[in-house]
């Protein structure tokens, strides 16, 4: 139906357009009966509503959409902020705004900035919980008052968010338990760096990794899995105290953007090249030791699209009511020396500067 749409919606229910319009909107003035005949024409006819003309319904009232994401580990979150930022730029002639409140570091104030967002009167809202126990309740309330919230990258299970963006955790740790057991030989002794156990998804990508490493990797032993809680410092320490350790040790996978400090352990050991080390998403600062054969693969979750989609999933509900899928996840890729030169953040280097997005 094109943009007469609602004048014929009103023609066979014998009605005003105010009344399809507040009917289609929710708001108050129509008797069930009526709204129950609105809607059964508008589901004959197929009818959606034009996003521009639904911006128009509601005035000089915007769409304000919350972001709660954090400023560090940058390496991803800048990737991720400029996906928001350029979907944003996108929507903002269609009336929708963006509220960005991030958090300082990974797992840190979630809840109080969710709160926040919710003070603020936004609509909607992508949120990283770093710490899910500490944010459920949030998330729950922002729920409850129809405001609907989709989780980026990492997931609250059991608080009733709408959605989640990012890449299935479990399909990753398998993937770099499959690429593992390439790399090293039958009976090798690996282990595994990741953030927080906390984290949903650090969580999965540990225990997917642990229980399919010695499937894929006959007599293969997962001999320490280390959080780092996303400190460089920390990963440092706990690599160059884990390489002292295990001699024998033949790779290290490192589930999140965290490697540098890993790939700086191997190299003050002399070690770069003997252990294979598996790293997650990719940045500039990693091109490097990709070439140099430090890093043997990485999986690639595409933190920019991640943010893009996040965005476009919660407009798309506030402008056209399209519903928000209870998950969706990204195909993670696998970034080789051979393909590096294709992806994005090798080709635009300087292109996810950290002032593209500034707290609201």
């Amino acid at each position: 139906m094109a943009r007469t749409g609602i004048n014929r919606i009103a023609e066979l229910a014998n009605v005003t357009k105010g009344t399809v319009d507040r009917a289609l909107h929710g708001r108050p003035g129509v008797s069930e009966a009526t709204r129950k005949k609105i809607l059964r024409i508008v589901k004959q006819l197929s009818y959606k509503p034009h996003p521009v003309a639904r911006v128009l319904s509601i005035g000089r009232a915007r769409l304000r959409i919350g972001i709660c994401i954090p400023e560090e580990i940058h390496f991803f979150y800048d990737q991720m902020r400029a996906g928001i930022y350029d979907e944003a730029r996108r929507l903002h002639g269609l009336g929708v705004e963006i509220i960005y409140l991030p958090v300082p570091l990974f797992g840190a104030g979630e809840k109080e900035q969710v709160i926040e967002l919710l003070d603020r009167g936004v609509h909607a809202m992508a949120v990283t919980p770093g710490n899910p126990k500490s944010v459920m309740a949030s998330i729950e309330r922002a729920e409850k008052k129809k405001v609907p919230v989709i989780c980026l990258p990492t997931d609250a299970p059991g608080s009733g968010r709408s959605g989640v963006v990012g890449v299935d955790p479990k399909l990753s740790g398998h993937l770099a338990a499959e690429l593992m057991a390439t790399f090293v030989r039958p009976g090798s002794e690996v282990a595994l760096i990741t953030g927080m156990h906390t984290a949903d998804e650090h969580r999965i990508k540990t225990e997917a990794f642990c229980s399919r490493f010695g499937k894929e990797c006959p007599g293969g032993e997962v001999a320490e899995v280390l959080e780092a809680h996303e400190s460089q410092a920390q990963g440092y320490r706990k690599t160059c105290k884990l390489l002292a350790e295990h001699p024998d040790l033949s790779g290290i996978y490192v589930s999140t953007v965290n490697c540098l400090p890993v790939c700086r352990a191997l190299l003050s050991h002399k070690r770069a090249g003997q252990v294979r080390l598996i790293t997650t998403d990719l940045f500039p600062e990693m091109v490097p030791h990709l070439k140099q054969k430090t890093i043997r693969a990485s999986i690639y979750q595409d933190p920019y699209l991640q943010g893009q989609t996040a965005v476009r999933l919660l407009a798309d509900f506030l402008l056209n009511g399209v519903a928000i899928p209870n998950t969706n996840y990204l195909n993670p890729g696998i970034v080789l020396r051979s393909n590096l030169s294709l992806f994005r953040e090798v080709q635009t280097k300087n292109g996810f500067g950290r002032s593209t997005l500034r707290p609201s």
